[in-house]
């Protein structure tokens, strides 16, 4: 098993109801791996694995394990603030065929000591056997922060093989990469930085917008990995706002809507999740339709431009008025109004041109007043 490149935290599809969306997961799975993605991640945070009850986390497991059917890597996700919890999650998925690693998070809420998180990842990793662990510090999320010094200690744990570094601070990330064996796997945890984790010596990065763009996002990778700065550079250039809109609201709000408009799964997440606000998900279809990810709407064909004469006595002199068929700039209201009496005031046209409706008014006899509409 080499682990390394790009791996998707795959969404959890739901239907309208809230239940599980089998199809639409096993269809997910299925594209992300003709794609090309090097990995794949269920039961993360993008798949909501809060809100899974035991049983549908293992469903989502064994659907995506079923469906990869060994083409590629499966890093499970089984994280927990209680350590028995997370101890006794991670023995269920060592005891699964097909699971390649466990991802498991740092303690959230409890707000551990270092000393506490040692321990608890020591507990999860001895109870496991040689099964492979990917330790994941989302410090924005946990409210704990995995030091590079703690995470030095626990290198030191032999099944204990690699880390998602998502704190968003560069210089740990640095000092991460210089205080770990090589042989020791860093992967961003956050698309954005891809490029410069990988070019301190990070392997890859478990990616949100490799949802949305699989073969982008692993070509953006593997172009880095193969030292291929100028396609990496470009694609990253191409795809950094879709990468930073993935998180205009808190993950997976924007790339399951994403996912939504593309047609690939239906817009449902659980409580305390909502749908995204209209202002944030207008920016979100602005940058993924930039990108080519759904198609620009069709603008309507203009209106043809036709003309009409308004002719009209109830206000005194003889007056005519001309107007486009659409007008909405004066009184007599838009186009051309039906209802009025032939005794008062009449509709002349359509005239195909402006210049045929001013030669017709000019020929009309007792006109007083001869004007134009601002639609005009």
């Amino acid at each position: 098993m080499q682990l390394h490149g790009c791996g998707t935290a795959l969404v959890t599809p739901f239907h309208q109801d809230g239940s599980l969306d089998d199809a639409a997961l096993r269809n997910l799975v299925s594209w992300q791996i003709e794609s090309g993605i090097d990995f794949l991640v269920p039961c993360g945070t993008t798949g909501e694995t809060p809100t899974l009850t035991r049983d549908e986390w293992l469903h989502v497991i064994d659907t995506t394990i079923e469906v990869a059917a060994g083409r590629v890597p499966i890093i499970a996700g089984a994280t927990s603030n209680a350590t028995h919890e997370a101890v006794e999650k991670a023995k269920e998925l060592a005891s699964r065929p097909g699971v390649s690693a466990i991802l498991t998070a740092s303690p959230y809420y409890n707000k551990p000591t270092q000393e506490g998180q040692y321990r608890h990842f020591r507990a999860i990793a001895e109870a496991v056997g040689d099964q492979p662990i990917i330790l994941y510090n989302v410090p924005g999320r946990t409210a704990a922060n995995l030091e590079p010094a703690t995470l030095a200690r626990l290198t030191e744990i032999p099944n204990i093989i690699g880390v998602k570094e998502a704190s968003g601070i560069m210089t740990q990330i640095a000092e991460v990469i210089h205080s770990v064996p090589e042989t020791f796997l860093v992967f961003s945890g956050d698309d954005a930085v891809t490029l410069p984790v990988i070019a301190m010596g990070g392997v890859g990065v478990i990616s949100v917008a490799s949802n949305e763009i699989p073969r982008e996002m692993a070509a953006l990778t593997r172009a880095a990995l193969n030292n291929d700065w100028p396609t990496a550079r470009a694609l990253n250039r191409k795809y950094l706002p879709l990468m930073q809109a993935n998180f205009i609201e808190s993950s997976p709000l924007p790339v399951k809507a994403a996912l939504a408009m593309m047609g690939k799964i239906e817009e449902v997440y659980r409580l305390p999740l909502l749908p995204m606000r209209r202002d944030t998900r207008s920016r979100l279809q602005k940058i993924i339709t930039e990108v080519g990810l759904i198609a620009k709407p069709v603008a309507p064909a203009p209106a043809a431009a036709d003309f009409f004469i308004y002719e009209n006595w109830a206000a005194g002199p003889h007056k005519i008025v001309l107007h486009r068929g659409a007008c909405g700039q004066c009184s007599h209201g838009k186009g051309r109004p039906a209802g009025h009496d032939a005794n008062h005031a009449r509709w002349h046209g359509p005239y195909a041109t402006l210049a045929e409706a001013r030669e017709a008014a000019h020929g009309m006899t007792g006109v007083l007043i001869r004007s134009e509409c601002k639609c005009v």
